[in-house]
């Protein structure tokens, strides 16, 4: 009996903590650091085999004038989303914050600032959420790279270097949302939670900041999934969040000349595809050396919010679509979300003046388009087909046009198992 209350008792707490991050939905995350001078991605020192002592040297040069974290919240915040995650330290080792164990920090070096204060002190002051990016790794150290059986000395250092620095994020800043670890892997290591100490680190974590959400890339599930590039949905009542570039996935941190960038259609079609999952989209920026973000990121979030502010009901809090609705619920047409007892369909590919889609159970009370003062009609048969007539010829929204349809009770799918068409 004390086991099973036990677990109850973890299950309330995870699903209180997790609530607000499950109701947001949208988050913008931010790769920014001394790899944005070259201009070639984040991976640069890795992938050109740039030495430590050559790399270093860009320290020297990282003085962005230009940077106001205000801004950077203001353009998140006009974007509709809800918390935002920074880099503050990428697997070069370089951090954005003061630290005690390494000198490798935008305080000891030309800048002479503590770009995580700013970025939590604006973000604090806009009611925004905040997330902390932290890699585990650091190329700097050989024992990294030869793996900790063949330099212990050298990995061991890394992993303690790890486990202050975490402790100084968690204690130096006041009160954390998100803790997104990345970089755990260790070539020709599989139990990298072991050589990591996560289970230790990570109670240290949740000592320091109890209400904290950590995401599984330290070796332990811990709260949330992070599909990388892709949108997949984790099993039902475990919260997920899938993490994407604006450009093509070669770079999260700043590319000078990068011209596969996603449109704002595609960006707001897989936000909703995520919440249709029950998860959550965090859309990545890197901003330029000076500390400023390019034009063209600027205009695709400010598209994005636009679209919110006239939809974002159907996104914020939204419920993880129920299985068996025929191929997400829309059938060709797109994707459904839910909330409570109204389904969302979120037409990407409008039919003209009449949609059928198939497989609602449920009797529908009343549809309309978000955004748009104009009744529509909506007839249904006892097989789960739904009409929705006297729709506009264009889409009134050329991103993804919503309909909402309230029911007569929560969304339930119609099946035809065994019934032949």
């Amino acid at each position: 009996m004390l086991i099973k209350w036990g677990w109850v008792m973890s299950q309330i707490s995870y699903k209180k903590r997790i609530k607000w991050f499950s109701d947001a939905r949208f988050g913008i995350f931010i790769h920014w650091g001394l790899y944005s001078i070259l201009g070639r991605g984040e991976w640069v020192m890795y992938v050109e085999r740039i030495s430590k002592e050559e790399y270093a040297k860009l320290a020297d040069k990282f003085n962005p004038t230009k940077f106001n974290a205000h801004k950077w919240v203001a353009l998140a915040k006009n974007a509709g989303a809800r918390y935002m995650v920074l880099t503050t330290r990428h697997h070069d080792g370089f951090c954005l914050f003061d630290s005690k164990v390494s000198n490798f920090t935008s305080v000891k070096t030309a800048a002479k600032r503590d770009f995580v204060r700013e970025y939590v002190n604006a973000a604090r002051k806009a009611g925004m959420r905040i997330g902390f990016y932290y890699s585990l790794l650091d190329w700097r150290f050989p024992g990294y790279h030869v793996g900790p059986k063949k330099d212990p000395i050298s990995f061991n250092a890394m992993v303690e270097q790890a486990h202050e620095q975490v402790k100084e994020l968690m204690t130096n800043y006041g009160k954390i949302d998100i803790l997104w670890y990345d970089g755990g892997w260790i070539p020709g290591i599989k139990d990298i939670a072991k050589y990591w100490r996560s289970k230790e680190l990570n109670k240290m974590v949740r000592k320091l900041q109890p209400h904290i959400i950590i995401n599984n890339r330290s070796g332990i599930a811990e709260d949330i999934d992070t599909p990388e590039q892709h949108v997949t949905a984790s099993k039902p009542g475990r919260a997920w969040e899938s993490c994407m570039t604006i450009g093509d996935s070669c770079g999260w941190g700043y590319i000078k000349h990068n011209p596969n960038l996603k449109s704002t259609t595609q960006l707001i079609q897989y936000l909703v595809t995520a919440a249709s999952g029950g998860g959550n989209y965090l859309l990545n920026v890197g901003p330029k050396p000076d500390g400023t973000i390019q034009k063209e990121f600027v205009d695709r979030l400010t598209e994005i919010g636009r679209w919110l502010k006239v939809n974002g009901e159907s996104i914020y809090g939204s419920d993880r679509i129920p299985p068996g609705f025929l191929w997400g619920g829309a059938g060709m047409l797109g994707v459904l979300t839910a909330k409570g007892r109204t389904l969302y369909l979120h037409v990407f590919r409008w039919p003209g003046s009449i949609a059928t889609i198939a497989g609602i159970k449920n009797k529908i009370l009343s549809a309309r388009i978000l955004g748009v003062n104009k009744k529509i009609k909506v007839e249904q048969t006892i097989d789960g087909k739904v009409f929705i007539k006297g729709l506009p010829e264009n889409p009134p929204d050329k991103h993804d046009t919503v309909i909402a349809l309230e029911l007569d009770g929560k969304p339930e799918p119609y099946s035809y198992d065994g019934i032949p068409l």
